[in-house]
């Protein structure tokens, strides 16, 4: 018989979803004739998996040791002869093979944490944590042998000790929100199964304000908010921007987007803005921005070529310049909202953005102009 007394990282699932965790192995056939039978049992009485858990309830499987160590993959608590026994009658080669994937995820966690540079911490509690990515870092696998900052992450936690390896089991913490490989800035993540539930929850309904910087070519004179529909090609992972909805085509469905500017810093050949990013669709700022005549500075997708090849001889800029750089977050009054609770949140632009900003609109261009900005335009938070 094994007892799990649920924590807080597993408290707000379903006991399904938590029992698919806690045993890897077993099959949905199997869990539910486990739960039909009373071998499986919540709070000492028979579930149907469907129960939301909450904090100290009890999850208990009347199993032997043999059939726990078969569909969980872990054999600890077996002893030494009759784990032997397990492994061969009960299926040790897949055992084995759990074994060494979860080995191999630790060196993962371990190695990211150790060989990526450049990023820092913004903000912290129990459940939430705020990092500042550098450009040139995936936020999550984009392919099996990736590296991101989804590795870092745990490999943080789990160097300070802030998420136990055994609890690894059953919950990750994980990157909430993506941004593209070359955006820098804001990148929001779970530490806890709550905090990963809120944030998700908040941006998913749209509860979170979310802004960028960046410098786009031409003169962009006046804020406004620009709406469109987005079409992506995942083929060519490359998306289109129209005014009306697409009538049918080869793409994805076309997305309703808004997104938001406000000008900062103008000149006759660059603009300073900060975007509020209102949906938030694949590359919708770059397309966007493009679409209207003003595309972001070393972006070869959807840029301008001649801009592009000047800006990279002279700074080396070899990527969009897009920055996330500010979060603001909405009132709550409990739960594992309540510390980020109407606040903002800001990450400093790169080294690389403020010295072209600096460059192109302050100091070598004797034309710039300062924008004046209102409380209320587009891209301001309220």
């Amino acid at each position: 018989m094994k007892s799990v007394i649920i924590g807080k990282n597993q408290a707000g699932q379903r006991l399904d979803k938590f029992l698919h965790k806690y045993l890897p192995l077993a099959g949905d056939g199997f869990l539910y004739k486990m739960l039909r039978k009373k071998n499986i049992t919540l709070n000492g009485k028979k579930a149907e998996g469907r129960e939301m858990l909450a904090l100290n309830d009890r999850v208990t499987l009347f199993f032997s040791d043999e059939t726990y160590a078969k569909f969980s993959g872990r054999v600890d608590d077996i002893d030494s002869e009759r784990r032997d026994s397990a492994g061969r009658k009960e299926g040790g080669e897949t055992r084995d093979r759990e074994v060494k994937r979860h080995s191999s995820a630790l060196e993962e966690y371990e190695k990211a944490y150790k060989s990526l540079r450049g990023i820092s911490i913004l903000y912290e509690d129990a459940d939430c944590l705020i990092l500042n990515k550098p450009a040139g870092l995936l936020t999550q696998k984009a392919s099996a042998g990736d590296i991101s900052l989804n590795e870092w992450l745990i490999g943080y936690l789990l160097s300070k000790n802030k998420e136990p390896e055994q609890e690894l089991a059953f919950f990750r913490p994980s990157v909430c929100n993506r941004l593209d490989r070359n955006t820098s800035g804001i990148v929001l993540c779970g530490k806890s199964l709550a905090g990963l539930q809120y944030l998700s929850s908040c941006i998913k309904e749209r509860r979170i304000r979310k802004f960028y910087r960046t410098i786009c070519t031409g003169s962009l004179e006046k804020a406004a908010i620009v709406r469109g529909y987005l079409e992506k090609d995942s083929r060519r992972n490359k998306v289109t921007i129209s005014a009306e909805a697409p009538a049918g085509g080869s793409g994805e469905k076309a997305a309703l987007i808004h997104t938001a500017f406000s000008p900062l810093e103008i000149t006759d050949s660059y603009t300073l803005l900060e975007v509020e990013l209102i949906t938030g669709k694949s590359h919708q700022i770059r397309a966007h921005l493009a679409d209207i005549g003003h595309p972001l500075i070393g972006d070869y997708k959807y840029g301008q070529e001649s801009v592009n090849r000047i800006l990279k001889e002279r700074y080396g800029l070899g990527h969009h310049l897009l920055h996330a750089c500010r979060v603001t977050f909405p009132k709550a009054d409990q739960g594992p909202g309540i510390r980020l609770s109407g606040i903002s949140v800001s990450a400093p632009c790169p080294e690389l953005f403020r010295r072209m900003e600096e460059d192109l609109l302050h100091h070598k261009l004797s034309k710039s102009k300062t924008v004046r900005r209102y409380k209320n335009e587009p891209g301001e938070g309220k």
